[in-house]
């Protein structure tokens, strides 16, 4: 199953979240790290101010009681589709990850 994203428009700066809460209804959410695939398809790592494809990680959010992990995004070029990697660590020790697309589309 493929996730996907509302379109961003390169103007944006936008929060998007996963809500991993069906996912893991019995434990709690501890940690989350972000990714996003660069023109080569490797898998890159981001944290704050990061920029990878013209895509720019801004900034995350962590909600570990409702289970959502947001990131806020920037920039990006028109056009283009990011794919952006959501990975979790649950309280008990276990890793999940989602990946989404993010289309980029001037409005």
């Amino acid at each position: 199953m493929a996730y996907k994203w509302p379109d961003k428009d390169p103007d944006e700066t936008i929060d998007f979240s996963v809500d991993w809460s069906r996912f893991i209804p019995n434990t709690t959410l501890a940690a989350a790290n972000w990714f996003i695939k660069d023109a080569a398809g490797n898998k890159e790592p981001v944290s704050n101010a990061e920029t990878v494809d013209g895509l720019q990680f801004v900034s995350p959010t962590l909600q570990a009681d409702d289970k959502v992990a947001t990131a806020r995004f920037a920039s990006g070029t028109n056009g283009k589709t990011y794919v952006v990697t959501c990975q979790i660590t649950t309280g008990d020790g276990l890793t999940f990850e989602r990946n989404v697309s993010l289309r980029i589309r001037e409005k």
